[in-house]
């Protein structure tokens, strides 16, 4: 996403020269959020981009690995040899997270690529009975698709509850009957042991039968190819960009997945994995790459962080980012099939997650981004459009 966007918003922007887009994956750049929906339940066959370009003029590299940076040259080691650049834009994303012990053992399978979802295709298909290691995003994603198919699921998660490292336990709370709900057998703090053929074994000594296991217990920055190359990498392996998203390395972008940003809005070094991030990043980039050759001020990235997930018959949004707030109001039952979770900061909004409330989620982005004092008492009043519950 990250990388085809960079390369649109370039000749969006009016760049002339030379664009030429490498990837390792062999298949037209393709879109990933459907890889746990319509891909995976055959409802379509891919979600390659609607981008033409060669009229764009945009040379595709496909099947050619990226296997290091040589700065001092200007060159870009890859699979099929050398290729140098004048600018360089690193846009590798993320790379799912393997469970440990469960390599090679038939039935364990990710969800990140096209190939993973068509190899996983089959198995929903045949309503076999599987078993999903982690109860985050990706986990809940793909355990509603195979409920659809007819599947029997089981989701272990480590932690006390679903989504543990993404938000806070009373937010979570309501999220668990999700499951039951749906049909789905979540397990909490359950830790796999080891993964055998046709079972999982958990560490209380459990065992649950698997026709497949689904691995989704996150994932990590894809930067390990970097390492000696002199781009400077963070605490979660990624590579640190700075407000305009520039590596450490001359003439080297970072974008999406791959890269954190410092945000001036937050106050914090933020590193986001999900789609809209790989979508607004690249228009940043394309305006420095050119504004650079004309001698114009860098644009700095500062979004407010977005991202969408469908599970189990619910469509769930967020906006901003939550770590810094001192108060959260509710709008609306937890319990019912609507309601919105807001965080404020002092008296200015600074997330919210909504569940079947996408007006609160597009106002309440607004509201984040221009930043007026709310009402704390209309704010809390599901009746009250957003908008209308500034001070």
């Amino acid at each position: 996403m990250a990388g085809v966007q960079t390369a649109v918003a370039l000749r969006e922007q009016g760049f002339d020269g030379t664009v030429t887009l490498i990837g390792a994956e062999p298949h037209q750049p393709y879109d990933r959020p459907p890889l746990s929906k319509a891909v995976l339940l055959g409802t379509a066959e891919h979600s390659a981009f609607d981008v033409d370009f060669e009229s764009l003029g945009v040379e595709l590299r496909l099947g050619t690995e990226a296997l290091g940076v040589r700065p001092a040259d200007h060159e870009l080691d890859t699979g099929s040899g050398p290729v140098p650049y004048d600018v360089l834009v690193l846009a590798t994303g993320a790379e799912p997270i393997r469970l440990p012990g469960a390599e090679g053992v038939p039935g364990v399978h990710l969800l990140r690529t096209l190939d993973d979802a068509e190899r996983l295709r089959p198995v929903l298909a045949r309503r076999h009975a599987i078993v999903v290691v982690g109860a985050g995003w990706i986990g809940a994603e793909f355990a509603t698709a195979a409920r659809e198919a007819g599947c029997a699921v089981t989701v272990v998660e480590a932690a006390d509850r679903p989504l543990a490292g993404a938000l806070p336990a009373e937010v979570t709370a309501p999220m668990t009957a999700w499951y039951a709900d749906s049909g789905t057998e979540l397990r909490t703090h359950a830790r796999v042991e080891r993964v055998e053929p046709g079972a999982v074994l958990l560490d209380d000594g459990s065992r649950l039968p698997a026709d497949a296991v689904v691995v989704g217990i996150g994932a990590r920055p894809a930067t390990a190819w970097l390492t000696g190359s002199g781009v400077d990498l963070g605490p979660h392996g990624e590579v640190v960009a700075d407000a305009s998203l520039r590596t450490s390395l001359p003439d080297v972008y970072a974008v999406g997945d791959c890269a954190s940003f410092p945000s001036g809005r937050y106050g914090e070094r933020l590193l986001v994995h999900h789609w809209d991030n790989a979508l607004q990043g690249p228009r940043t980039v394309a305006a420095n790459i050119l504004g650079s050759a004309t001698g114009e001020a860098p644009a700095v990235y500062d979004p407010v962080p977005y991202f969408w997930s469908e599970q189990f018959g619910r469509f769930v949004q967020y906006a901003g980012h939550h770590t810094g707030a001192d108060t959260t109001l509710w709008r609306g039952d937890p319990a019912g099939p609507a309601w919105t979770v807001c965080w404020l900061r002092g008296d200015r909004l600074v997330a919210l997650l909504a569940v079947g409330r996408p007006r609160d989620l597009a106002q309440g982005r607004r509201l984040i981004e221009s930043g007026p004092p709310m009402n704390p008492e209309l704010l809390a009043d599901p009746a009250t459009p957003l908008k209308t519950a500034t001070a």
